[in-house]
């Protein structure tokens, strides 16, 4: 049956099936409809090109993409303009930045089919063949993704494992030897899960290809090694942060992927309880002084003080950064500077050096040694707003951190305005959540009214997920975890007079933080927790989870 009309759905289908959107307006180049001639035989897909004179360039990688999937092609001429009008309808069905495909709808069986075609070799003798050029690119070029993947099917593989963990929220990547396999875990929602599994050798050229797109070293297999993967793919900025090491069964690879998107840099989005973020604007305000941001790493704290900066910047104040990586793209009047440990421009450095260009407000990405301790204090004693975070537990232990780092009482005290503690905790699924009145021990331990309702997370097993997959019950929005998203839980210490007064006096964390609770009615992480859990946002399991960690 012979098929000559093509509508948006169906380009958009072969367009996502075959090439990618953004290499099809680059080529203008669009594939229209598949045409067949009997049941049976072989798909034709119409081709439609506008630049016949680079026909020739352009033939060889569509027709080698097209016969993998057993279909042949057919060229037709159209104008430019009628292209693009083409792919604008198309793009209009579903555009990459907007739907978020979750895990269980990732092509596992087409990524691992691209891997193993191109693993024939034996890994001991391993000896992957790269363009000599692709070593010299800039390291800070964005590539396009979508006209790489054309390159080769293990290129195909690698670009499909990253542009699906970035369409799902994933933060880290982790592709580790395991015996005869590699194994692909993916960190969602600050919860480590699997991915997929494949062979050794396939897992050696993967990790051999992301190499060679961070610009390591591919042959060095036994040193680490860290490295960056800068991509645009569909108009969307795509970078990840690389580190391999070397493991006693082979070379595992840990992929960060950096949140580019300033959507969130909001304080009142960020900071959900008015109490709280009042106080911390209250404190930004000040005209001196340190402004500390604690917790461990992936707790949000480089995003809530991209958003204090972004806030900050009226266009009337000097705004500059030191940042290890540079993670947002913050604009307006803000200078970002980049850490170069290389050219040893560490954090202190560059703050020496900042303080010779008349700043008005200084971010040091992180405060992790005496030398930065004190330079940093320095130039809050100079009539200089600092904000900087610090790996703590807590609020309070902070203080004991700055004071570990031989930072004298007296200077503390008379810097530091106050430290916000932070973590992230899971939002409840809308889509499968559980909402029933809380339990009589919970309601007692937590202080919270009998009857109150509140959300419980209907988490499933592997196998009550595969279960639920083939009955096609499985929740759509979160996949059987029963959470999506992440909200932030906070715990501001302020620095009055009677804190200042117990830290000269030497008392100790538990001392200092009774006396916030009990003075100034600060909420702790945990009890910001809880407040979260009566409106319903998260539960009672899920703020125990990451507050126990504090403890």
């Amino acid at each position: 049956m012979s098929n000559n009309q093509y509508t948006a759905t169906s380009v958009r289908k072969l367009v996502d099936k075959f090439f990618s959107l953004q290499w099809c307006r680059d080529n203008f180049v669009v594939p229209l409809y598949e045409e067949t001639s009997l049941p049976m035989s072989k798909g034709i897909i119409k081709i439609a090109i506008a630049n016949y004179s680079y026909l020739a360039t352009l033939a060889s990688p569509i027709e080698e993409r097209l016969s993998q999937a057993g279909c042949t092609c057919e060229f037709v001429k159209k104008s430019q303009e009628e292209i693009q009008e083409i792919l604008d309808l198309a793009a209009e069905e579903r555009f990459i930045s907007g739907d978020s495909i979750e895990l269980s709808q990732f092509d596992e069986d087409a990524v691992l089919e691209a891997i193993k075609a191109t693993s024939d070799i034996d890994e001991t003798k391993f000896d992957f063949e790269f363009d000599d050029d692709l070593q010299e690119k800039n390291v800070d070029e964005d590539l396009d993704l979508a006209t790489e993947m054309l390159e080769s099917k293990i290129q195909n593989a690698a670009g499909a494992i990253l542009i699906n963990s970035k369409k799902d929220n994933v933060s880290d990547i982790h592709i580790a030897p395991n015996d005869d396999k590699y194994k692909i875990r993916v960190r969602k929602d600050g919860v480590m899960q699997p991915f997929m599994t494949m062979p050794r050798r396939p897992g050696v050229q993967l990790i051999a290809c992301l190499k060679n797109m961070a610009n390591m070293d591919v042959s060095e297999k036994r040193a680490s090694q860290d490295g960056k993967i800068l991509r645009k793919f569909e108009g969307n900025r795509m970078e990840f942060r690389c580190s391999t090491v070397r493991e006693k069964d082979g070379e595992k690879m840990v992929l960060r992927i950096l949140n580019s998107d300033d959507s969130v840099l909001k304080l009142d989005t960020l900071i959900h309880i008015d109490e709280v973020r009042n106080s911390f604007r209250k404190m930004m305000n000040t005209t001196n002084g340190i402004i500390i941001v604690s917790g461990p790493t992936g707790s949000g704290k480089s995003t809530t003080l991209a958003a204090a900066l972004k806030e900050k910047d009226s266009g009337e104040i000097n705004i500059v950064t030191a940042e290890d990586p540079v993670e947002y793209n913050l604009g307006g009047d803000i200078s970002q500077v980049q850490v170069n440990k290389a050219k040893g421009e560490n954090f202190a450095k560059l703050l020496r050096t900042f303080l010779r260009q008349d700043p008005d407000i200084i971010l040091i990405g992180e405060t992790r040694d005496p030398e930065t301790a004190e330079a940093s204090l320095d130039a809050a004693e100079t009539g200089h707003l600092v904000f900087t975070t610090l790996h703590a537990n807590t609020s309070c232990s902070s203080l004991t951190r700055l004071l570990d780092m031989e930072v004298p009482k007296y200077k503390l005290n008379s810097s530091v305005r106050g430290v916000l503690a932070q973590r992230l905790v899971r939002k409840v699924c809308t889509g499968c959540g559980i909402k029933r009145p809380i339990k009589e021990s919970e309601a007692r331990e937590f202080n919270i009214n009998l009857n109150t309702p509140v959300m419980y997370a209907n988490k499933l097993t592997s196998e009550e997920k595969a279960i639920r997959k083939k009955e096609g019950s499985l929740c759509a929005k979160c996949n059987g975890s029963g959470y999506k998203g992440r909200i932030g839980i906070y715990e501001l210490l302020v620095l009055n007079r009677k804190i200042q007064a117990a830290i000269a006096e030497g008392k100790s964390t538990r001392e200092v933080e009774n006396l916030a609770i009990n003075e100034n009615s600060m909420l702790t992480l945990k009890q910001y927790g809880i407040e979260l859990v009566k409106e319903q946002l998260t539960t009672i399991s899920e703020v125990l989870r990451v507050c126990n960690q504090s403890d």
